[in-house]
């Protein structure tokens, strides 16, 4: 792919993927508004922001085998935990913005526990086996994640169980 083309592309999956997460964020905020229907249309709108962002990201020849897949993540996690959050922590914290604070240090514990869930799942596919997984369970206050159960209270923010989503 020519370069410009391949800019092009990077740009709009990053536009598009984003829009998607704004959308969702809107949904949120129009059904706590008790607004249904908005928050419906968030959700749609949403979703074909999505469908565009994976078209380029196949277009870009991005997707992979599993392995390959799995190892991009953890590439992608261990660069969160080790360069990303830590530097992005570091400014908040020397300009003194508690809410950025927060949700990066929300964001560096919980993508410690995505990279080693990433690193295991790669071993066991490496072996042309599926990953074995329980109940994942996710905190919607701060992203930790794990399988099994719930915590009573959550490690990393202090969320009590009520607010883990299960998948």
């Amino acid at each position: 792919m020519r370069k410009m083309t391949e800019q092009n592309l990077r740009a709009a999956f990053a536009g598009e993927s984003q829009a998607h997460m704004r959308y969702l964020i809107f949904s949120e905020r129009a059904e706590r508004e008790k607004k249904p229907n908005l928050a419906r249309l968030f959700q749609a709108i949403s979703f074909a922001e999505q469908v565009h962002a994976t078209n380029h990201y196949r277009a870009l020849g991005e997707v992979r085998d599993s392995s390959k897949n799995l190892q991009v993540a953890i590439d992608g996690e261990t660069y969160e935990v080790e360069d990303m959050y830590p530097a992005y922590k570091a400014v908040a914290e020397l300009q003194n913005e508690q809410p950025a604070v927060r949700s990066t240090n929300f964001a560096l514990e919980a993508e410690k526990v995505h990279e080693e869930m990433y690193k295991n799942a790669k071993q066991i596919i490496d072996q042309k086996e599926d990953v074995q997984l329980g109940d994942l369970y996710i905190c919607d206050v701060c992203g930790y994640t794990v399988e099994g159960q719930a915590p009573y209270i959550c490690p990393i923010c202090g969320a009590k169980i009520d607010r883990f989503r299960k998948f």
